[in-house]
């Protein structure tokens, strides 16, 4: 048996099966944000599968809550699901890759599909699953890691990271990664922070 570590492009090349959580939450439409914020709390999940006449009809995610609800001073025991959800709910086969995943996620602008086998449902891949094995499999094999600073990496050509940490120009707010030009830390927030602003982060904290 190899003892190679997967590199990041084998692990874009994998089946979306390597990063599918089963454990997935469902939702009837007409449940309010307030359960499917509890829930979400609970399982310590970012999404909610919604659902009606056992029909999958759109998904909630926590981001949708904070903007469509909280943001607008709307109350969540209030809000029904089918009000908030993103709809249709966009859905890949067992046999799609990562990659294939990533960019459906980028062209639809989310951070999770559903992964479907026939007319079933069984479990979500998020964009959060994806970046922690990349993350993983980047601290094993990367060299040009900075010692002590968090490596997010999607695609390594999209990346620009310097070895000297005190030569960097610019710091990325969310993970500290460093970079000497606007560009390249401007592409690495879109590409790898995408969807998870300063804002978002201060009021996620009532979400916990």
């Amino acid at each position: 048996m190899s003892n190679e570590r997967p590199n990041i492009d084998s692990i874009l090349n994998m089946s979306v099966e390597n990063v599918l959580n089963t454990d997935i939450l469902i939702l009837e439409s007409d449940n309010t944000a307030a359960d499917a914020t509890a829930r979400m709390k609970e399982k310590n999940a970012r999404s909610v599968l919604i659902t009606h006449s056992g029909e999958a009809i759109g998904l909630v995610s926590k981001t949708d809550v904070l903007f469509k609800v909280m943001a607008q001073g709307k109350n969540p025991a209030k809000i029904k699901l089918r009000e908030i959800m993103s709809s249709p709910v966009i859905s890949l086969s067992t046999q799609s890759t990562i990659e294939e995943a990533l960019a459906i996620m980028d062209k639809h602008v989310v951070r999770q599909v559903i992964i479907s086998s026939g007319p079933s449902v069984i479990g979500i891949v998020t964009r959060d699953n994806i970046f922690d094995q990349i993350h993983r499999a980047t601290l094993s094999v990367s060299e040009t890691a900075i010692s002590g600073t968090p490596v997010c990496i999607i695609n390594p050509k999209a990346i620009v990271l310097i070895k000297d940490q005190s030569q960097a120009k610019l710091a990325c707010p969310y993970c500290s990664s460093p970079f000497d030009d606007k560009e390249a830390l401007s592409k690495h927030i879109d590409r790898i922070h995408g969807g998870s602003g300063l804002l978002e982060g201060d009021a996620r904290r009532m979400l916990e």
